[in-house]
């Protein structure tokens, strides 16, 4: 009898598992300041701090940290592109939860402003400094590179 009650909870996930791979995910990226995005996708692909991730319905559970990186995700054949700046994933078979300190849409990202601060970011690495201010200037280029590629990718994709 006991040994009964110990499967049960594997049988649970075992079933929302199966379930979940015949369907979708449910991902939902927030920030500090709101819900970013909720909506039902065939696969999301994030930056983990060890390396990117990919993610299907009927995933196991796991949670992680995130990195400076692109968030993709695909509904059928297309794939939408979003800017993630640190954070965590929890993902299980039904959903990922991205819980980010700074997450941007690419329709919300200004090309121009962007490829400006790719330019201040690379002038601040150029003047040197501090080592603080050294790695500062850095993870700004990091951050601004992003942004200008995730937006260019968008741009690129409206023209053809």
């Amino acid at each position: 009898m006991g040994g009964s009650l110990a499967a049960a909870p594997l049988e649970d996930e075992e079933e929302e598992r199966r379930g979940a791979m015949a369907g979708k995910l449910l991902l939902e990226v927030v920030t500090p300041d709101r819900l970013l995005l909720s909506q039902q996708v065939d696969e999301v692909i994030a930056p983990g701090s060890e390396g990117e991730f990919g993610v299907l319905p009927g995933h196991c559970h796991f949670l992680t940290t995130l990195k400076i990186g692109e968030l993709r995700y695909r509904v059928g054949d297309v794939t939408t592109y979003m800017s993630v700046l640190w954070g965590f994933a929890e993902v299980t078979p039904k959903k990922v939860t991205i819980l980010a300190e700074i997450a941007e849409k690419a329709e919300d990202i200004d090309v121009e402003r962007a490829e400006a601060a790719v330019i201040k970011a690379e002038q601040r690495l150029e003047m040197g400094g501090l080592p603080s201010e050294v790695e500062a200037a850095k993870v700004s280029l990091e951050k601004a590179r992003l942004r200008k590629k995730i937006a260019e990718r968008l741009r690129r994709a409206k023209h053809s």
